[in-house]
């Protein structure tokens, strides 16, 4: 049993393989976060050397976000957008067709509802722009909003990609 437990405990001392994928990410967009997370991190990102920032998602390689799932896709889609399928002559026009029966549809389309309720509860994704894959991610929640507590919080997650990205 004794020797169970020093092989768990040297297990879990082992760091966890780093994806390939995330040391050839040199920019980063920094999506919006809880109590203005983003700021501190983006802040932490570009003093400590790790990724540079980008204002424009366009040039970035990744995305740091807060959260995943259903808005994070819509929001990946709005940034990101598909590209159209090529249109033949029938879609041409029923596309007409419907752009005459959409003149009386009052309804409008469906509106996705994102709220930043559950945002800030710890969790940081290094998401890839081309393939949407999580590359990183680290929980690491601060205990108050104070600028000086989102500050320590944004140099330990940073720190630690920086350590992640070192080793080999």
């Amino acid at each position: 049993m004794k020797l169970f437990c020093a092989l768990a405990l040297f297990a879990a001392a082992l760091p966890a393989a780093l994806n390939p994928d995330l040391k050839r990410i040199n920019t980063v967009y920094v999506l919006p976060m809880g109590s203005g997370m983003d700021q501190f991190l983006a802040n932490r990102l570009t003093t400590m050397g790790v990724f540079q920032v980008v204002t424009d998602p366009q040039k970035a390689d990744a995305l740091v976000t807060d959260r995943i799932g259903e808005a994070f896709q819509a929001k990946f889609d709005e940034l990101y957008p598909p590209p159209a399928p090529p249109k033949s002559v029938k879609d041409e026009k029923s596309a007409k067709d419907d752009k005459k029966d959409s003149k009386n549809d009052l309804g409008g389309g469906a509106v996705p509802h994102t709220t930043s309720f559950n945002r800030g509860k710890g969790n940081f994704f290094i998401v890839d722009r081309r393939s949407r894959n999580v590359l990183w991610s680290i929980y690491e929640r601060p205990t108050t909003t104070t600028p000086s507590e989102l500050t320590k919080t944004a140099e330990k997650v940073v720190k630690r990609l920086k350590a992640d990205l070192s080793e080999k």
